[in-house]
């Protein structure tokens, strides 16, 4: 009885240290992207600090910082109803997207990024991930419909600089409970 139970304890401590030494992609890429090196894992910090730059801008309305992180080509699709063959709800340009993120009063109340990965292609870096928001309204009271949509989002670096190119919801707007 007492070998069997060694064996054992052999057995699960030999799994544990095998599976320890396999390579775990960390929560900062996608499933099936490999873990990244120190110059990717850089990269992917400094992808996701200008996500949340681009998206801190707009809830400040901060104009100026997006005219300059955009792409001139920059398209941003709201709304989910493309994935079953609908339409957007909205499809903006770079100049309406700093249109609508420059009006008074401002647009949103916050905007938190959660959730996101990012796989690099090289100069292009590609996001997935979620942010919740809650819109500003027009009524007295501030608006209390929070909500969050999944988005994918495409990146470039364009002279050293990263240019945020395209964003598309793929599921959302929804309400959370």
């Amino acid at each position: 009885m007492r070998t069997p139970l060694a064996l054992i304890v052999v057995l699960l401590s030999a799994a544990g240290s095998i599976a320890a030494q396999q390579p775990q992609s960390p929560a900062s890429v996608p499933p099936g992207v490999p873990a990244p090196g120190a110059a990717d894992a850089a990269t992917i910090a400094a992808v996701m600090a200008f996500e949340k730059q681009c998206d801190d801008a707009a809830v400040k309305g901060d104009v100026a910082f997006l005219e300059r992180a955009l792409s001139s080509d920059f398209v941003m699709t709201h709304g989910d109803g493309w994935t079953a063959g609908g339409a957007p709800l909205k499809v903006d340009t770079k100049a309406t997207w700093l249109a609508y993120v420059g009006k008074q009063p401002l647009p949103y109340v916050y905007r938190n990024l959660d959730s996101v990965q990012v796989e690099l292609h090289g100069d292009v870096a590609i996001t997935i991930g979620r942010y919740r928001y809650l819109p500003r309204t027009n009524s007295p009271t501030p608006g209390t419909s929070h909500l969050y949509v999944w988005f994918e989002r495409v990146y470039a670096r364009q002279g050293g600089q990263w240019r945020f190119l395209s964003h598309r919801t793929v599921k959302g707007p929804v309400r959370e409970e």
